[in-house]
């Protein structure tokens, strides 16, 4: 067997020492063990020659003569072994003057050579050896022919994908289950692409939104082709459906990204929102309303868990809607940049209009048990805009957002703040920025609106939406997360036989 960090071989009994010689240790406490004895005289000596005792020269060719002349009797021995070798004398000396290999060389000169040559984590590297390339390298396995270094940056099978191409945003997500009903994000991406710009007005996307779109869409293609997913799901929203062009617009897309998208409907919709943020409701909660304010629409869902709750939030939704306005089109009909408040008030009353013919349970329905735990629950950028400002972040953390609580009272004070801004003042705002500066306030018309219509003495703010629940589904209908069995007081988890890639 061979020693994987030189390549020598090593003694099958005893100590193994850096010349090759078993049964010996060259330690300093080995040698203090052998009294009376150099460092010299402990070194093996070479084959068929007995070792050289303490006091004498290493070399004995260095010995005096009997006239006085070191190494004359060893002079004539290598003159007669020349003599029957039959070696010329140049390259006698040409073979003396190489070096010696790794095995010869006495022991504390090796060791010293592998310390100093220690890689970046502190494991020496494998010593040099004369033996040919071939000897060396090791054959790769049988189950996994693929070159090292892709099999080094390989990651792993069970990864999912969700993508969410919206009229705002294009919303990557590659994750990874862990934990039951959660999942470990790998990697992530996503862009404002404005898709449903000028959607309201003339019914199609324009060229300038589609080209946007289609870049941030090669950016997820690139993302995508370099991780092994197991299943993948990209969907589209409101501005494909709404736009005369929106089939002709994905047939571009899979033509020059490679992606294929499926434009869902609103009611699929909605049910994502909900199991997005199914872990953000409490065991305890009894009912809530749950709202996705997006770019082109706005899903809404009444849901009722009662005495026994599934493992499935969006089965429990006694009711849902999708209203046709969204932040895009809400601004781009009332003005976005300058926003008084007769403006604000004018965006409240038409989408209150809208839920007027919505029927749903009131609130006196849905909090009559004071142990309900009635509250809403917002996933949008707009609530979490506001829970930043509350919080008055410097820059926008979502592990600080997400699942935060907003009394009735602190959200009417931020939405007070923000019609006090001009646009400038909205821009600067490290939550806001100057690319959701003219979208922010036709948010929080719509979050007035349904405010209004479901009062809640709090709201808790979710930053998770339809790629969440998009891995949720896809890692729920896999099995993933189904116990399996226990081994030294951990679990595993592993998905139903069958399952295809």
């Amino acid at each position: 067997m061979e020693d994987p960090s030189n390549g020598s071989q090593p003694s099958l009994d005893g100590a193994f020492d850096r010349t090759g010689s078993p049964g010996k240790s060259t330690s300093r406490r080995g040698r203090r063990r052998r009294s009376g004895k150099s460092r010299a005289s402990a070194a093996p000596s070479a084959k068929g020659q007995p070792p050289v005792k303490a006091g004498e020269n290493e070399r004995p060719d260095q010995q005096p003569g009997p006239d006085g002349r070191p190494g004359n009797d060893a002079s004539r021995k290598r003159k007669r072994r020349r003599k029957k070798g039959g070696q010329p004398q140049q390259q006698q000396q040409a073979t003396k003057a190489q070096p010696q290999s790794p095995d010869n060389r006495a022991p504390g000169s090796k060791k010293k050579q592998l310390r100093n040559r220690r890689s970046l984590q502190g494991r020496p590297l494998a010593a040099p050896s004369d033996r040919p390339a071939s000897s060396v390298a090791r054959p790769q396995p049988a189950h996994d022919a693929r070159p090292q270094a892709e099999r080094a940056t390989a990651p792993p099978s069970d990864l999912y994908a969700a993508l969410d191409l919206g009229t705002n945003n294009c919303r990557l997500l590659i994750a990874q289950p862990t934990r039951p009903g959660q999942f470990r994000v790998v990697d992530a991406f996503s862009r404002i692409v404005r898709l449903g710009e000028g959607l309201g007005s003339s019914g199609r996307l324009s060229e300038d939104a589609m080209e946007r779109s289609i870049e941030a869409l090669k950016i997820c293609a690139a993302k995508l082709s370099t991780r092994n997913i197991r299943k993948r799901r990209l969907i589209a929203t409101e501005a494909c459906r709404a736009a005369e062009n929106g089939e002709e617009f994905l047939a571009r897309v899979t033509a020059e990204t490679g992606l294929e998208l499926e434009i869902i409907n609103r009611e699929t919709e909605a049910r994502l929102a909900v199991s997005g943020c199914s872990s953000l409701v409490g065991r305890e909660t009894r009912s809530v309303v749950l709202f996705d304010i997006g770019g082109g629409s706005s899903e809404i869902a009444v849901i009722k868990t009662g005495e026994s709750r599934s493992a499935r939030l969006a089965n429990h939704i006694t009711h849902w809607t999708s209203l046709p306005v969204g932040v895009v089109t809400l601004s781009e009909r009332h003005g976005g940049r300058d926003v008084t408040p007769a403006v604000f008030d004018a965006m409240v009353r038409e989408v209150e209009g809208m839920l007027a013919a919505f029927e749903s349970p009131d609130v006196s329905e849905l909090a009559d048990d004071p142990d309900s735990g009635f509250h809403l629950i917002g996933t949008s950028g707009t609530v979490t805009t506001l829970a930043g400002v509350h919080l008055g972040l410097p820059k926008y953390d979502r592990r600080k957002v997400d699942g935060v609580w907003l009394s009735d009272a602190e959200v009417s004070a931020m939405q007070a703040k923000l019609l006090s801004w001009d646009f400038a003042g909205r821009a600067a705002n490290p939550c806001i920025g100057p690319d959701r500066a003219d979208l922010v306030l036709a948010g929080c018309a719509i979050l007035e609106a349904i405010r209004r219509r479901w009062p809640s003495p709090r709201m808790r703010v979710a930053d998770r939406g339809l790629r969440e629940g998009l891995l949720t589904d896809m890692m729920a209908d896999d099995g993933v997360w189904r116990r399996l069995r226990h081994r030294g007081g951990t679990t595993s988890w592993r998905s139903r036989p069958g399952d295809k890639t």
